[in-house]
């Protein structure tokens, strides 16, 4: 039996100084979701299969490990440049900004001191809805503007986590917002997720180099590893000799989202575990996604009930614009003007 309260009560943390605690939504049919207010997390996404109760998404038992892990970004909001920023450089306004480097010579997620790895202020809770608040003063990390960033988490009666993102700077900035949960359909204590099958609504992806920066244009996915327009199992191209696949070592790439229009939102992509049958579609306002199949985790980071995540332990769907757009000009723009509201939202359905 699930024992929701004594999950909350293991998680608190003995050694932060602010209260960190899980919030769990739930709707009619038994569905749970679990949100951390530090990094606004996504901790659990627990759905009824045959009447027993299976976890989805990778994740922890408490903060300490959390914040011990190698891999900081499990489950977390990110911001407030999601992927990366070639050599931690970009031009704005005629003026060069530079940003935190903490991956390899770019600046990846927000860098350092960014939205994952702090405490986000709790605005409003229900039973099935909880939203948060961040703060980022003024060049922190490198980025201009104090921006105020709001996330929602609402799990629906139609088994959907909707993700809302609004944000206003003070000053003309750049901003990328998404979510980093690591889905395992088969559930989280299973062994790996090569055997789903992926469908991506997509024609091109964004090929990089060796740093894994775009190298400026979109490619069709015809005839590659990286065309998932129909259903395909993940490692039927994982040892493919294609050089996009070993620079990436594995799947670790932004794809451009078909445009087609449904209340707002594209359907991005659709994946179905292999073991359980459970399919969970992604749709999105977002012009990319990033599929990335868990390439580095390496059964270093203790996860829940003691489990340490092996190699594509898990899959991430990142929905976002394009890595470096702040300097790629063919790239949708990432521009935010002062005082002007951000929103994008993102939907993770499952059947």
């Amino acid at each position: 039996m699930l024992n929701i309260e004594k999950i909350t009560k293991d998680f608190i943390s003995k050694s932060y100084n602010q209260e960190i605690r899980i919030y769990f939504l739930k709707n009619i049919h038994g569905t749970l979701v679990g949100i951390c207010n530090y990094g606004a997390r996504i901790t659990h996404f627990i759905v009824q299969k045959d009447n027993k109760p299976i976890d989805i998404v990778l994740g922890c038992d408490n903060l300490d490990d959390y914040l011990a892990n190698d891999e900081k970004y499990v489950g977390v909001t990110v911001g407030r440049f999601a992927n990366r920023i070639a050599n931690g450089k970009f031009r704005l306004n005629n003026k060069e900004y530079n940003l935190a480097i903490n991956n390899g010579t770019n600046s990846l997620h927000g860098g350092i001191e960014a939205f994952h790895n702090r405490a986000w202020d709790v605005l409003e809770v229900t039973n099935n809805e909880i939203t948060l608040e961040t703060v980022s003063p003024d060049m922190e990390e490198g980025f201009p503007g104090e921006l105020t960033c709001k996330v929602s988490f609402k799990l629906t009666d139609e088994d959907e986590l909707k993700i809302n993102y609004w944000a206003k700077s003070t000053k003309e900035t750049v901003i990328n917002l998404t979510n980093h949960t690591y889905f395992n359909l088969n559930g989280e204590d299973t062994d790996d997720i090569v055997n789903h099958e992926v469908m991506i609504n997509t024609d091109y992806f964004v090929p990089v180099n060796e740093n894994c920066i775009p190298l400026g244009h979109y490619q069709s996915v015809a005839n590659t590893p990286f065309d998932f327009r129909s259903y395909k199992i993940i490692k039927e191209s994982l040892t493919s000799e294609d050089l996009q696949i070993k620079i990436g070592n594995g799947y670790d790439h932004s794809f451009v989202i078909n445009e087609k229009d449904t209340k707002g939102l594209k359907h991005a992509a659709s994946v179905k575990g292999d073991l359980t049958g459970i399919i969970l579609h992604v749709y999105t306002t977002e012009p990319g996604m990033q599929f990335y199949t868990g390439n580095y985790l390496d059964q270093t980071d203790r996860g829940k009930n003691k489990k340490f995540y092996q190699k594509r332990a898990g899959f991430c769907l990142e929905t976002q614009h394009h890595p470096d757009s702040p300097n790629q000009k063919e790239f949708p723009s990432t521009i935010l003007k002062a005082d002007d509201i951000f929103h994008s939202e993102t939907v993770y359905k499952v059947s």
